[in-house]
């Protein structure tokens, strides 16, 4: 499983990458690493991959993904300002996501960039695989993270992510 996301990283956006131990999931509370001095979080959306793709066109991407969950990505800013990608986005526990819900339920479109779009750049890269992962920040400004803070959203009522800050 991959999981390949899209950043806005000084008014540009960019593919980061992180890794598979970076999900996490179940309301399990996000522990602030001792590593680092500068811990920020924007909201996201991740979206599941459900077909190989592999050169996807923008007018199919839809086909290759069926659900989507709000998430947080967390990244430790002072590494990215370093130029050190793998500390700063590759860390465990760095995207907690919420419940995957059908795209007609949960479709926010303050996207730094379309779903679709995202699909057709991943894929033009590498290969797309069934149960990978794509997140996209949502355009909200990075926020640094607080010991105790609560993360939730909720949608028709439901709570579809929960994390909170140790």
């Amino acid at each position: 499983m991959k999981i390949v996301g899209f950043s806005n990283i000084e008014n540009e956006v960019k593919m980061v990458l992180k890794s598979d131990s970076s999900l996490m999931v179940n309301r399990k509370p996000f522990f602030i690493p001792d590593w680092c001095e500068d811990i920020r979080c924007v909201p996201c959306v991740v979206v599941r991959i459900c077909k190989l793709g592999k050169h996807v066109a923008t007018k199919f991407a839809e086909r290759y993904y069926d659900s989507i969950a709000p998430a947080l990505n967390i990244y430790a800013e002072d590494y990215r300002q370093k130029g050190d990608p793998i500390r700063a986005w590759a860390f465990d526990n760095a995207l907690p996501v919420g419940t995957f819900m059908s795209l007609d339920k949960y479709h926010p479109n303050d996207l730094i960039i379309s779903i679709d779009r995202a699909v057709t750049e991943v894929s033009r890269l590498m290969t797309i695989r069934q149960g990978d992962l794509i997140f996209i920040e949502r355009q909200i400004p990075s926020q640094p993270l607080v010991r105790e803070e609560v993360f939730q959203e909720i949608v028709d009522g439901e709570e579809v992510l929960y994390c909170k800050i140790k």
